[in-house]
């Protein structure tokens, strides 16, 4: 069996959740919990914006900022 530190173990256990995507929301519109749809909302350089909104009345329930590679800066 291979030995495994407790330091590592944590590391590995919040790469799980690195990418969370929200199914339902609570939409103050609705007064409810609702399917939501993700949209891309900007391309930043620290990570791509996305925004949810409520599948029903299309109200804006929240955002997140999805870290990823680095982009390519083009100079010209």
């Amino acid at each position: 069996m291979k030995y495994v530190s407790p330091v590592h173990q944590r590391k590995a256990e919040r790469r799980q959740f690195d990418s969370l995507r929200a199914m339902e929301l609570y939409c103050p519109r609705c007064k409810r919990a609702t399917p939501v749809r993700e949209r891309l909302l900007l391309v930043l350089p620290e990570g791509d914006k996305y925004e949810y909104l409520c599948s029903i009345c299309g109200t804006s329930v929240g955002d997140k900022i999805e870290k990823g590679q680095p982009h390519p800066i083009i100079i010209t």
